[in-house]
């Protein structure tokens, strides 16, 4: 009979232990290949599809504040009131006549002031001596009792044959002064006037100019025998 020596079949042993010991690593380490290969491939079909979903959610944003946009401003031109050839009529603080007209007329809902096209103002209306106003545009506010007419602005005065030009006229509908503070000029028979800014009160009947800076009132009067 012949005894086993248990020293030679160690190495033996081991051996095999080592080698389950590496297999099972490989084994772990595919298997994570594997998983990490699989997210790699999900991301790359999900990416295309964010980008996808990103881009139309900003297109189908864009495309929403146009639209609600446009309805807004049709909704505020709808309920504007638009005037052809409107006149207003009125009186100042001391009952003398006034008339606004122009060639159209738009009402803005939120302010209540008039958009005014083309206006034509006329002060002591029916009485012997009118002062007219004319402008390419203008601001009528029946509130404030205000009406800023501008840019182009003649000022013509029946009773002396003044005709004043500026590039803006303010009347106060309540008082019936009218004022300017971006420059006149003045032409009539007694001569030719001009000055940075201007006051005409009594509606027509007193003018007064001043001057500003450098900018000092100028004025030519012509001889009596040219009158």
């Amino acid at each position: 009979m012949t005894d086993l020596d248990p020293q030679a079949s160690a190495p033996a042993e081991t051996l095999e232990a080592r080698k389950a010991r590496d297999e099972a690593r490989l084994a772990e380490a595919g298997a994570a290949w594997r998983k990490r290969s699989q997210r790699v491939r999900l991301y790359r079909r999900l990416l295309p599809i964010i980008i996808l979903v990103l881009a139309g959610g900003a297109l189908t944003w864009t495309i929403f504040r146009s639209v609600m946009s446009g309805v807004e401003r049709r909704a505020s031109e709808t309920q504007e009131i638009r005037l052809d050839n409107p006149m207003f009529h009125g009186q100042d603080a001391q009952g003398r006549a006034f008339m606004i007209g122009a060639q159209g007329a738009v009402r803005d809902p939120q302010t209540g002031r008039f958009r005014l096209n083309g206006p034509v103002l006329r002060l002591n209306l029916g009485g012997r001596k009118v002062t007219q106003m004319t402008a390419d545009a203008g601001i009528y506010n029946e509130a404030a009792r205000t009406v800023t007419i501008g840019p182009n602005v003649k000022i013509t005065d029946g009773g002396s044959g003044f005709t004043l030009t500026t590039p803006e006229a303010v009347v106060d509908t309540a008082t019936g002064v009218v004022t300017g503070s971006k420059g006149v000029q003045g032409a009539g028979p007694l001569g030719t006037i001009n000055a940075s800014s201007y006051a005409i009160y009594d509606q027509g009947q007193r003018v007064v100019f001043n001057g500003q800076g450098d900018n000092k009132v100028r004025g030519v009067i012509n001889p009596a025998s040219d009158r």
